[in-house]
């Protein structure tokens, strides 16, 4: 089946940060055109100063249009969120900064859900200064899935290894409680879907990693691994799901054993995050599974601290809008190969 351009749709992020640098110097390559027409909410104003601080080597034009609707191909379209002038504070958080990364992260996801746009790549956010009444939520991932009622698994995704994150943005004190069975089995469960829909993979194989060091030990150091994830893994094995485990992470990625799988599924935030950036800092991407539509992000945060001097590196950006086109794209074929048969 045929299928038109991907329309992909972009939240600037925190106007202060490294976003519109990273975003900028992507599509100042020509080539980015050929397969996607981007429309970056934002504004051309502050995109017109962030270019401007900039060493391009081909110049980056901003179509302004106030519609996704109106989108035009071969062009940079930008849905301006205000009119007025906005004041940036390169390297700094301030309120105005959060509450346009609010304003963009609405009108795309009312987008989205619209049909005006295809996928979402969204620029780094401060994660303090975009609280409000209308987020209230530690990052993007669970603001995306709060907006489109589904559950959600962060996938974070390099060339070497994909790596789920079970808990997300939370405190390492909490951890041990949230890990209930359930949401171990439904987090499997969405990984290994994704795994097949959005990766093409038609048996994934997926290692869970250990809570505690060694996975316990047979109990010298810790239960949690033999008693409620070892449970969890035979309960999805028996579903006929390839999971194993759990691992105990240090000689886990210390013997590089992620290459033998598709997946690796980590318990907590820095579990996964600390050897992916290791292996991928520049060009990492955070996925989040399990949601409608599809959404990617640069690995990186805000950079503050070399926000506006023309040093951040835009390849973790490139490769999140090439992720985001390539799961669209096996998301379709899958939909498409496992529709009604009969017909």
């Amino acid at each position: 089946m045929e299928h038109k351009k991907i329309k992909l749709g972009i939240t600037h992020g925190d106007i202060n940060g490294i976003g519109y640098e990273v975003i900028i110097k992507t599509f100042s390559d020509s080539r980015m055109f050929d397969f996607c027409t981007p429309v970056l909410y934002g504004s051309s104003k502050v995109a017109t100063y962030h270019k401007n601080l900039l060493s391009l080597h081909q110049d980056v034009a901003f179509n302004v249009i106030a519609d996704a609707d109106a989108a035009a191909e071969k062009k940079f379209n930008v849905v301006n969120l205000t009119d007025e002038e906005v004041k940036i504070d390169i390297g700094r958080s301030t309120e105005i900064a959060g509450e346009l990364s609010r304003r963009a992260l609405e009108a795309a996801c009312k987008d989205l859900k619209e049909g005006k746009i295809d996928v979402l790549v969204t620029a780094p956010i401060n994660k303090k200064n975009i609280q409000s009444p209308t987020f209230d939520f530690p990052g993007h991932t669970e603001y995306l899935s709060h907006q489109f009622g589904s559950s959600s698994l962060m996938i974070m995704v390099c060339e070497s290894v994909r790596i789920g994150i079970v808990t997300n943005h939370l405190a390492l004190r909490d951890v041990p409680s949230t890990l209930t069975h359930n949401l171990l089995c439904d987090k499997l469960m969405l990984m290994n879907e994704s795994l097949k829909r959005d990766f093409g993979i038609t048996m994934p194989k997926i290692a869970v990693l250990a809570l505690d060091p060694h996975a316990g030990d047979n109990g010298v150091i810790g239960d949690f691994d033999g008693v409620v994830m070892k449970p969890v893994i035979e309960e999805m094995q028996a579903k006929g799901i390839l999971a194993y485990g759990p691992y105990p992470s240090d000689g886990f990625f210390g013997s590089r054993e992620f290459n033998n799988f598709d997946g690796v599924l980590a318990l907590y935030h820095d579990q996964g995050l600390i050897p992916f950036k290791l292996m991928s800092f520049s060009e990492g991407v955070n996925f989040t599974a399990g949601l409608p539509y599809v959404r990617t992000s640069p690995a990186h945060g805000t950079a503050y601290d070399i926000a506006g001097k023309d040093k951040a590196n835009e390849q973790s950006f490139r490769s999140a809008v090439y992720q985001a086109c390539q799961i669209l794209r096996h998301r379709r074929e899958y939909d498409e190969l496992t529709a009604d048969r009969l017909k």
